[in-house]
C-alpha cells in the first residue's frame, strides 16, 4: 500500500508566487531556457536551469553549473524569496485549464515503493537525462520539480480533498499561458491523519509524468543510504516530491509524430505503400483522429485520413495507436525502427496543435501524423503488467509549475 508523507515544504512568498513558478525544466532547450529566464530573476526556471547564468559555451554539466543552481537557491532562501512551513504539512495544487480543474495532493512519495511495484511506470528513462537530475538534487540538496503520480479516484481521498478546498488557498494566479494555479496548505493533524489512511488503502500509484526526475530522485536517496551507513528510514532522502491525480481529472493530449523523408519516395508511391496496411481516406481539411485505430497524415499533397484494423490479442503496448503506427508503418515502410534513436523523426506536443505539424512539413519535414490521445486506462494498463510503451506516447496538460513546493532532503537545515 502506498505510502504518503507530509513535509515542510520550502514556498514562495506568497507575494512572489506568479514571478518564481515556471514550466519544468525539460519543456525548453537550451536558447529557450536562457531566454525565458532571463526575463525574471526570480523565475525558478533561472535554479532549476543553472547553464543559463553561463555563457553559451559552457558545459552545462559541469560541477560549477550545479554549484550555482545551489547558490541561487541558498541566496533565495536568505532574501525570503523561499519561506519553509513550521510543520510537516500535506497540500493541494489546483490547475485550471480552460474551464477544466484537476486537483492533486502534494506529498512526498517512498523510495521503497519505486523500488517494490507500489510506484509503477510506463516509460524508460535515459541514461544522460537522468544523471543530470541525479547530479541537481544532490548539490542543491534538494528535489525542486514535482513527480506527477496518478492513482484510480478514491472516493475517501475525493471527500478529504473537497473539505479542504472550502477555505482560502494559499496562492492563487493565472499563468502567462491563461492556467489557474491555487493551492492550499492543509497543516491540521486531524486532516494529516485522514489522508495517511486514505492512501494507505491505495495499493497502486502510476508515474504519468516525470520517469526521469523519479529515477534520479531514488539513485539521490539509494547514494545518501549507502553515505549515511545506519538509516533509519525516515530520513527526507527516503521521500521524493510529488503530486498525486485521481485518474479521473487527468488529460492526456496527443502526442504526434513528423518525419523528415519518405525514405526516397514521393508523396504518391507513400499513400500507394500505406494502401495496403490501412485505409486512406483524402481529407479537404486537418485530420483530428476521433477513434482508437484513426490516425491523421500530413504530406504536401494535403491531409489523409488513415483507418487501421485492431490489433488482434490482449497486448496493452501493441494495442496503443502509437505501436500500430510504428509497426505497420514508420518501422516497415519508412525504415524507423527505433524511435528513441533514429535522427529522421521528431514529436510533437498535442498542445501546438494541428498547425504545427503543417508548419513542420512545409519546412524541415515530409510527413505529419497527427495520433488519437492514449487513455490513461491504457497507461496502467500497460504498467499493470510492467510493460513499458513507446517513447512519446502520452503528453499531459496542463503542465505542473515548478518552484511551488520544494522538498529539502535534509529538513530545517541552516542556510550556508
Amino acid at each position: 500500500m502506498a505510502v504518503i508523507r507530509p513535509f515542510r515544504a520550502l514556498r514562495p512568498a506568497p507575494e512572489l508566487t506568479s514571478r518564481v513558478a515556471a514550466l519544468p525544466y525539460d519543456v525548453y532547450n537550451r536558447r529557450e531556457a536562457k531566454s525565458k529566464a532571463a526575463e525574471d530573476p526570480l523565475s525558478f526556471l533561472n535554479i532549476d536551469r543553472p547553464e543559463t547564468q553561463f555563457p553559451d559555451d559552457t558545459d552545462m554539466y559541469a560541477p560549477v553549473v550545479y554549484d550555482k543552481a545551489h547558490e541561487m537557491l541558498v541566496s533565495q532562501i536568505r532574501e525570503g524569496v523561499y519561506v519553509r512551513d513550521e510543520v510537516p504539512c500535506y497540500y493541494l495544487y489546483e490547475l485550471t485549464m480552460n474551464g477544466r480543474s484537476q486537483t492533486g495532493l502534494v506529498a512526498c512519495a517512498s523510495i521503497d515503493d519505486y523500488l517494490g511495484d507500489v510506484i509503477r511506470r510506463h516509460e524508460n528513462t535515459r541514461k544522460e537525462k537522468e544523471e543530470d537530475r541525479v547530479r541537481h538534487i544532490d548539490v542543491t540538496g534538494a528535489q525542486t520539480g514535482p513527480i506527477f503520480l496518478a492513482y484510480r479516484n478514491n472516493p475517501r481521498v475525493s471527500t478529504i480533498v473537497s473539505s479542504c478546498k472550502k477555505i482560502s488557498p494559499a496562492f492563487d494566479f493565472t499563468s502567462e499561458d491563461g492556467i489557474r494555479h491555487r493551492g492550499w496548505v492543509m497543516d491540521q493533524e486531524e486532516v494529516i491523519n485522514q489522508i495517511r489512511a486514505a492512501f494507505a488503502a491505495v495499493p497502486t500509484l502510476y508515474i504519468a509524468d516525470g520517469h526521469h526526475r523519479a529515477a534520479s530522485a531514488v539513485r539521490v536517496g539509494l547514494k545518501r543510504r549507502q553515505e549515511a551507513g545506519n538509516f533509519t528510514g525516515e530520513e527526507e532522502f527516503n521521500y521524493f516530491l510529488s503530486v498525486l491525480f485521481p485518474n479521473d481529472e487527468l488529460m492526456i493530449m496527443d502526442y504526434n509524430r513528423v518525419v523528415k523523408d519518405l525514405a526516397g519516395m514521393s508523396g504518391g508511391q507513400f499513400l500507394q505503400e500505406l494502401s495496403h496496411v490501412c485505409e486512406v481516406t483524402k481529407e479537404s481539411g486537418p485530420v483530428r483522429p476521433e477513434r482508437k485505430g484513426e490516425v491523421g497524415l500530413f504530406l504536401s499533397e494535403g491531409w489523409f485520413r488513415l483507418r487501421f484494423d485492431a490489433e488482434d490479442g490482449t497486448d496493452p503496448v501493441s494495442a496503443l495507436d502509437v505501436s500500430i503506427l510504428q509497426n505497420r508503418v514508420l518501422s516497415p515502410v519508412l525504415g524507423i525502427h527505433d524511435p528513441t534513436t533514429d535522427p529522421r523523426i521528431d514529436f510533437v506536443g498535442g498542445i501546438r496543435g494541428l498547425e504545427e505539424l503543417e508548419r513542420r512539413v512545409h519546412g524541415d519535414c515530409k510527413a505529419a501524423f497527427s495520433m488519437y490521445p492514449t487513455s490513461i486506462s491504457e497507461l496502467f494498463a500497460v504498467a499493470d503488467e510492467h510493460r513499458l510503451m513507446p517513447p512519446k506516447s502520452t503528453w499531459f496538460e496542463p503542465k505542473l509549475r515548478s518552484g511551488l513546493f520544494i522538498h529539502e532532503l535534509q529538513q530545517g537545515r541552516e542556510e550556508e
